[in-house]
């Protein structure tokens, strides 16, 4: 096994008798002390862009997200009949686009729909617009990747079921494999795309980082994500619960400049935990030597680079969103 600085941690395995979905016993490493509760779920993104007007017509008219709230410098978008945000948007005029090699900070977010039929129409969709997007089987999922206006990475997937995911080697099998284009636009059965459906949610974040080891020790060791891959080149990926990946990071830029003020980039993005557990990751990052500071609605904490990960508890009201499965 590739040397990843957690060689000496127990599998991540949860036992019998807890509330982990089938297979989450099954690979993985768990961090060595605090680790995230399986409820663990991504909320929004917030992202600075150039032009409001440009960013929101893009998510409505490519994405087929729609508008929950605006104001003067800011929108909130969400799914078809969702009350939840995905993305945030925050107008700084004039931002300077994200660079194509990539920087430390945002890689791309990742839309994920509720099933396959879902991400043929959307697939469908992209071919009427005339939009060829990036596609690859991951074999756990299938995703297609676009670049919004400002230069920011958008994945959009759908999982494969669980029951079909493998393991090697105490690690989950992820590749980067050609998609099946036919069989996926196929599934949608001739449905129409009328935009993102109920059940879609954030299902990953993937970032870039400076190095890998300094990085898992903000995000495995610190925050208490599982690690799930570590042999994938350049790149791991971690994640609560079993899923195949809640966050991933890599080293694909990381001799570029940090983004700056002026940029294009993400501001922060939300993990979201029951509200006994806020406290909890908080003080575990500030036990490995992370400055976190607490805010009315949470914390904020950022890694070596940077990045802001906002650590928010679950409103009840608003059914968990509907944790990837």
């Amino acid at each position: 096994m590739p040397s990843h600085g957690v060689e000496s941690e127990e599998r991540a395995d949860h036992g019998p008798g807890t509330s982990d979905p089938p297979g989450a016993a099954q690979y993985g490493i768990a961090p060595p002390a605090y680790r995230l509760p399986s409820a663990t779920r991504l909320g929004r993104v917030r992202l600075q862009v150039a032009d409001l007007d440009r960013s929101v017509e893009w998510y409505e008219a490519m994405l087929g997200l729609r508008v929950l709230d605006r104001g003067a410098g800011g929108a909130t978008l969400g799914a078809t009949g969702a009350v939840s945000t995905l993305i945030e948007l925050s107008e700084r005029r004039n931002a300077r686009p994200a660079g194509r090699q990539g920087r430390p900070g945002l890689y791309h977010f990742a839309i994920l729909l509720p099933d396959r039929p879902a991400l043929g129409g959307f697939l469908g969709h992209l071919s009427r617009l005339g939009v060829h997007p990036g596609m690859s089987d991951h074999l756990v999922s299938e995703a297609l990747y676009l670049s919004d206006p400002d230069g920011l990475g958008v994945e959009v997937y759908a999982d494969r079921p669980r029951s079909t995911w493998r393991h090697q080697g105490g690690q989950l099998v992820m590749a980067t494999e050609p998609l099946d284009i036919r069989s996926v636009i196929a599934s949608a059965a001739g449905q129409p795309w009328t935009g993102a459906p109920g059940g879609t949610v954030l299902g990953h974040v993937h970032l870039h980082v400076g190095d890998l080891d300094r990085a898992g020790a903000f995000y495995h060791a610190g925050l208490g994500f599982d690690m799930t891959v570590w042999s994938y080149p350049g790149a791991r990926f971690m994640s609560a619960g079993g899923y195949h990946h809640h966050l991933g990071i890599n080293t694909w830029a990381a001799h570029a400049p940090v983004a700056g003020e002026d940029d294009a980039r993400l501001l922060d993005w939300e993990v979201v935990l029951p509200e006994a557990e806020v406290e909890a990751a908080a003080n575990s990052l500030e036990c490995a030597g992370y400055g976190v500071d607490r805010i009315a609605d949470g914390v904020i904490a950022r890694d070596p680079w940077g990045t802001a990960v906002r650590l928010v508890p679950a409103r009840q009201s608003i059914d968990a969103a509907l944790r990837p499965i």
